[in-house]
């Protein structure tokens, strides 16, 4: 399927802006972050529980608050309360950080405190959707768990791109990765989503995907060097990314619809993963082309190509000097 037809776009002219829009965004997210106390940890990570309640009629949201505020053990002045997928389902979230004791006792006593609270109100008709409860120990182990999973992830893919790239292009890759797990955060951050289970899979998603589409990118990059060993870098890679512009677009345009459908009529418990994916697809779209050759660029400095080329392929291409 051909998109383009010889494109001969400059990307590498905009490498300057890309980084300054980047950096905007990761600070405004990382101020936004710290005027918050921190991010929006899930139930499974913070513990707590969390119940979903589905009424017959309309119910505001206020008066749901007002009645948790009463509720036996204290523990609802503090609690979230918020709609629960479409408007028109008549679903309310009600989360409370307080749990059972997670030995010795019931983990759903809070759970039967949300229901008979709002009960003892009279806000009208509703039956209990959905209950998930995760304790105060639980909550820690998938927080170290979670964290670990990441690091793995990036280690591992920073391992691979230095054995299989030279040092600035696997600079560039994991500058890149990094850059798309920092956007992605700060996206979160601005449309104050969770951070679950849901989500973390998705970021160690969008993690692989950012690396494959920059790998692809850079054997093109490390294949022109052979043919073009006086240009700099940057034309090189200029022209790599030309060259492998149709095969990105309908990658990650393909990729995008799916995740967007499944945002779209995923349902409430998968919307916060399908949006970290289209965040994600978009930003490591961007950091393949901007970021990810920019920073190999700079680490390669103003040296030409020739410089970079592998040195088996480089000899095998000198041409042969005449005897005299």
């Amino acid at each position: 399927m051909q998109i383009f037809t010889n494109p001969n776009y400059n990307f590498v002219r905009w490498r300057w802006h890309a980084l300054a829009l980047s950096l905007t965004v990761i600070l405004a997210g990382a101020a936004m972050l710290v005027q918050q106390g921190g991010p929006k940890l899930g139930v499974e990570f913070a513990g707590g529980t969390v119940v979903v309640l589905k009424f017959d009629q309309p119910t505001d949201i206020g008066r749901v608050r007002q009645a948790l505020g009463a509720m036996p053990g204290g523990g609802g002045d503090d609690a979230m309360v918020q709609r629960y997928g479409d408007q028109a389902d008549n679903r309310i979230l009600v989360r409370v950080a307080r749990v059972g004791a997670e030995s010795g006792g019931e983990l759903s006593d809070a759970a039967r405190a949300v229901e008979a609270s709002i009960r003892q109100a009279n806000l009208g008709s509703f039956v209990v959707d959905q209950t998930q409860i995760v304790g105060p120990i639980v909550g820690d182990q998938l927080k170290r768990q979670g964290i670990l999973a990441t690091v793995l992830a990036l280690a591992g893919i920073l391992l691979y791109i230095a054995l299989r790239f030279r040092l600035s292009f696997a600079v560039g890759a994991v500058a890149a990765t990094v850059h798309d797990l920092l956007v992605t955060a700060a996206f979160l951050t601005f449309f104050e989503y969770d951070i679950t289970l849901n989500v973390i899979a998705a970021i160690l998603t969008i993690t692989g995907y950012s690396v494959n589409d920059t790998i692809v990118v850079f054997d093109r990059v490390r294949e022109n060097m052979r043919s073009m060993r006086r240009d700099n870098l940057a034309h090189v890679v200029n022209v790599a990314v030309n060259q492998t512009l149709a095969r990105t677009v309908i990658t990650a345009g393909t990729t995008l619809l799916a995740v967007t459908g499944l945002f779209l009529f995923g349902g409430e418990a998968l919307r916060g993963m399908a949006f970290t994916l289209i965040v994600g697809i978009v930003s490591g779209t961007y950091s393949t082309v901007f970021i990810a050759a920019a920073v190999a660029i700079m680490w390669q400095g103003g040296r030409s190509a020739k410089t970079q080329a592998p040195p088996e392929k480089a000899a095998a291409g000198k041409p042969r000097r005449r005897a005299s």
